[in-house]
């Protein structure tokens, strides 16, 4: 077997065969020895020691680049939050600089989009109370939405209760657009034609079957009548249903106007939860 091989065979020594070498090398070294076997030896070891080290040196390298990975992010982020740190004391230290005002400016900004976002807000939650109610209404009564979302928002911008004014069509005409009474009345709320010309003149008789018109003069006519009688509206509806002029002299006369009618519209409206 010639050197080369045996070279090859030692190729990760173990740590005493290593310290045996360097003893062999050391003991040749110190004793002059010449020979070509001490040299061989010499030779192997320093080789051998300087591939230990190699490998050595490479698992440690290998061992801190895995922990400066883990490490490197959270570094960052440290570092970053210290810089931040540092700046807010610095803005702090000078508070009339114009770090602060800029500081500032923004924190109005800030105020100011919070302000519009809370009252966005306030409308998609107002949105959704009318939505709800509607959808109650529409199932209370069993009317589409469209005409529940009608009564609901007219009845509103005429100053009307919603409850009053759904009760008050359902009691008027059955929630039927075409109603006709014997005695003229016409539409969702029964309008007397000559009353709705005298609210609008640019009205024409057909005009008065349009559902979003009919309901406006009528709440706007309930709201008359409670404005009338200071806001009793038991008399109010009694004035809807039999007018103004009649109420007015069975009262004086001393009598009761009631016919059941108002009775038949508040004693259905409860409160809502």
């Amino acid at each position: 077997m010639d050197s080369n091989a045996v070279t090859k065979k030692v190729a990760i020594p173990s740590r005493t065969q290593l310290l045996r070498e360097l003893a062999r090398a050391a003991e040749a070294r110190g004793k002059g020895e010449q020979e070509t076997p001490g040299r061989r030896a010499d030779d192997r070891g320093g080789a051998a020691l300087a591939l230990w080290e190699s490998q050595q040196r490479g698992r440690v390298r290998r061992r801190l680049g895995v922990y400066w990975t883990q490490l490197k992010a959270p570094t960052r982020l440290i570092a970053f939050t210290a810089l931040a740190f540092v700046l807010g004391l610095q803005l702090a230290a000078r508070p009339d600089g114009a770090d602060m005002a800029a500081l500032q400016r923004m924190v109005d900004d800030s105020r100011v989009a919070l302000t519009a976002r809370q009252g966005e807000l306030e409308l998609v939650r107002l949105e959704m109370t009318r939505l709800e109610e509607i959808m109650s209404y529409s199932r209370q009564y069993r009317i589409p939405a469209d005409l529940a979302a009608a009564i609901n928002d007219i009845a509103l911008s005429e100053g009307i209760a919603p409850a009053v004014a759904f009760r008050l069509v359902q009691v008027e005409s059955g929630f039927y657009q075409r109603a006709v009474s014997p005695v003229g009345a016409v539409g969702y709320a029964q309008l007397m034609p000559p009353t709705a010309f005298e609210m609008d003149p640019s009205l024409s008789y057909q005009d008065l079957f349009d559902r979003d018109t009919n309901l406006r003069l009528g709440f706007r006519y309930l709201h008359q009548m409670l404005n009338k009688y200071d806001g009793d509206l038991r008399l109010a509806l009694l004035a809807y249903n039999r007018g103004p002029g009649t109420v007015d002299s069975v009262r004086r006369a001393g009598g009761d106007p009631g016919n059941g009618y108002a009775r038949a519209i508040m004693d259905a409206v409860r409160p809502r939860d």
